[in-house]
């Protein structure tokens, strides 16, 4: 064969395997038996090998993966990936159909397009010229990874259609059930540990830099949306779909077009009991708005779209065992009751720990240890104790004592309203807590050192107080050798810690943590004396001329920096490098500016910026910004679905300020947007 009859049979042999992965991943109706199938690849493999001009990025070929890569770039979607508001019951469900209602001004009932909610990884593909440029994960929504290695391992994902205008298609990467449970089965084999649900398995999954990997764990995808479908010229979202069938993208058969608010619960009704009977997990239903033309109209929140929102099911209860009843210590010396549950299941977790809050919550409930109880995950997330089943006591049972001693240094606690308290600063159960806080991301944002890390490092005796973390380096081949850590995931541990070095001193003031001493009143001391010696020095009259500095913060901070043991902790920072001064802006940017020596309250949602983000620019301009509204306050500033701050500024005659006035002062108070 000449160089254009061997082109010509690499197309062909592309478009054959396009059509047999489609009709195999997507149809779930395969047209050849997979000897063929295999012929077919292997030839194309040697074809692409021995004429490599010939090979391309996007061919049937490199779906088995094998690239490795050391990270992953970011990627700027075209178009923002908005989250959905959610519902939990049938009155938020109606809210939101009347709103819409509202909306169009009309009464007539609205079509709506029902899917399931998928409990996956959200994902954007985009397509230029009939062939995917990249994948990428939702990210914040603007920016997120570009994972196209990965996704090209999916089979069921096109690498081709046949549109060459631009596609911006939106969707869920998900681990079907089948394949979670093999995963975890050959896991066990390989005494690896393992995943605890489908969903978390997927997001490690997609994440993995070396893509061969991801391409043995079986990934599949549904797509959900055609993001620029109106620009296109599409009217409705149940067309735009239909589109998405015919180009070969996967999407959902469970989908349903609805009229009216009364068939979307009976849509709710349905799938709530059919759930567990489908191949993948999902964790709600969502609704939307058929008629993508009035989607603006709708409009937008700074998050959310107003023309659709995600049902999420109500919480999975289960039954256990309540063993036994213990308590932990805080990093303030709050003694809290955890009850010790034998281990259950819980939307994909094992459950085996729970948090009792207090004496009140444990009495409220009649909790005894050898209860059985019910418990849940408290939105999604968090074990909950919901109740006793009172039926299963035997009489076994014991009663619920709260202790009077730290369990862990016997001091005697202290009551304060429902709480207990150790009160030993050196208490050594409150060490852990506080490297935890230490080490999180409003204080020195030490990435990849969360509570459980923390925990584990700490039980094994590599940490024993904050200046240890610096000592991690000395435990590397430890740490190494323990399972889930790998040179890698290590390297980036202990070069997260070394960057922590170079913080700015109102980080450090609040990881200390300095009872009284929030993340905002740490930068207000880091600004007022900028050296952490400065700082060490001052008197109590001193503290107490310090905005927002009153006679018991004063008193605990002079208390804090009095301590030996706390001066000590100081000192071996300071030897160990970390940086003492203040980095941030000393002077107020234009003291001019309409903001500064203001107290303002920040309401409702802003679409610029975050409630954070907005805080440290008024901040930066010499404004206090605080959370409720009263005669000492100067300027309301409001986004959308402003309430009832909004309306007691207008009731006190207080000025208000919209986005876009804010935004335009902040301009012209010199502030870059």
């Amino acid at each position: 064969m000449n160089l254009e009859e061997i082109k010509n049979r690499v197309l062909e042999i592309r478009k054959l395997l396009d059509r047999y992965n489609y009709e195999y991943y997507v149809l779930d109706n395969p047209s050849v038996e997979d000897q063929e199938y295999d012929r077919l690849m292997n030839e194309l493999i040697e074809l692409e090998k021995t004429y490599p001009m010939f090979d391309d990025v996007n061919s049937p070929s490199h779906r088995v993966g094998g690239k490795v890569l050391d990270n992953f770039e970011k990627v700027t979607h075209k178009r923002s990936m908005l989250s959905l508001a959610n519902a939990f019951n049938e009155a938020d469900l109606r809210d939101f159909d009347r709103k819409v209602k509202e909306a169009l001004n009309t009464k007539e009932e609205i079509s709506y397009m029902c899917e399931m909610k998928i409990d996956g990884l959200a994902m954007s593909l985009s397509y230029e010229n009939g062939n995917l440029v990249y994948g990428a994960t939702r990210g914040d929504g603007v920016v997120g990874e570009n994972v196209t290695n990965n996704l090209r391992t999916i089979k069921s994902i096109p690498l081709h259609v046949e549109d060459i205008e631009e596609l911006d298609i939106r969707g869920e990467v998900y681990m079907p059930k089948n394949s979670f449970v093999k995963l975890n089965k050959e896991r066990e084999e390989n005494h690896e540990p393992l995943f605890q649900n489908a969903r978390n398995a997927a997001a490690g999954s997609i994440r993995n830099l070396d893509s061969s990997i991801v391409a043995k764990r079986k990934l599949n995808a549904y797509w959900y949306y055609f993001a620029n479908a109106v620009e296109r010229g599409f009217k409705k979202h149940s067309e735009a779909l239909n589109y998405l069938d015919k180009l070969g993208f996967r999407t959902n058969p469970e989908r349903h077009l609805v009229n009216g608010i009364e068939e979307v619960l009976k849509f709710i009704e349905e799938y709530s009991e059919k759930r567990d009977s489908l191949s993948y997990d999902i964790d709600g239903l969502v609704i939307k708005v058929d008629d993508m033309s009035k989607y603006d109209v709708i409009g937008y929140t700074a998050k959310t779209p107003k023309w659709a929102i995600a049902y999420k099911f109500p919480p999975e209860e289960v039954i256990t065992k309540l063993e036994d009843i213990i308590f932990t210590v805080g990093r303030t010396g709050k003694v809290t009751p955890n009850a010790v549950l034998s281990p259950v299941k819980v939307m994909g977790s094992t459950i085996q720990r729970a948090t009792l809050h207090n004496e009140d919550f444990v009495m409220s409930k009649d909790l005894k240890i050898g209860d059985y109880v019910y418990i849940r995950k408290a939105g999604d997330v968090i074990p909950e104790v919901v109740k006793v089943a009172l039926n299963r006591r035997d009489g076994s049972e014991l009663p619920f004592k709260m202790i009077d001693t730290c369990p862990y240094c016997g001091s005697t606690l202290v009551k304060v309203e429902a709480m207990h308290f150790c009160p030993n600063p050196h208490c050594s159960a409150r060490n852990s807590e506080g490297l935890i806080h230490f080490a999180s991301k409003d204080a020195m944002d030490i990435d990849g050192m969360g509570e459980k890390v923390v925990e584990m490092f700490f039980n094994q005796g590599y940490l024993k107080d904050i200046p240890s973390i610096y000592d991690l380096h000395e435990h590397r081949y430890e740490i190494i050798n323990m399972d889930g850590w790998s040179d890698l995931s290590v390297n980036n541990l202990l070069s997260a810690i070394e960057k922590s070095k170079g913080n700015s001193l109102e980080r450090l003031l609040f990881g200390l943590g300095i009872k009284e001493v929030g993340e905002k009143l740490a930068k207000t001391l880091a600004k007022r004396f900028k050296h952490m010696d400065d700082l060490m020095n001052a008197d109590y009259e001193t503290l107490r001329n310090v905005r927002d500095v009153g006679e018991v913060t004063a008193l605990s901070i002079t208390n804090f920096f009095s301590d030996p043991h706390h001066v000590n902790i100081i000192n071996a920072l300071k030897e160990k490098g970390l940086n003492m001064d203040y980095l941030g802006q000393d002077e107020v940017i234009n003291a001019s500016n309409p903001f500064n020596q203001k107290t303002i309250v920040l309401t409702g949602t802003l679409s610029l910026f975050g409630r954070k983000e907005a805080t440290t620019l008024l901040e930066n301009l010499g404004a206090k910004v605080t959370g409720s509204v009263s005669k000492a306050t100067d300027i309301v500033i409001y986004g959308e679905e402003a309430g009832s701050k909004l309306s007691k500024a207008k009731d006190l005659g207080i000025q208000t300020m919209d986005e876009e006035e804010f935004k335009q002062k902040l301009i012209e108070s010199g502030i870059d947007l």
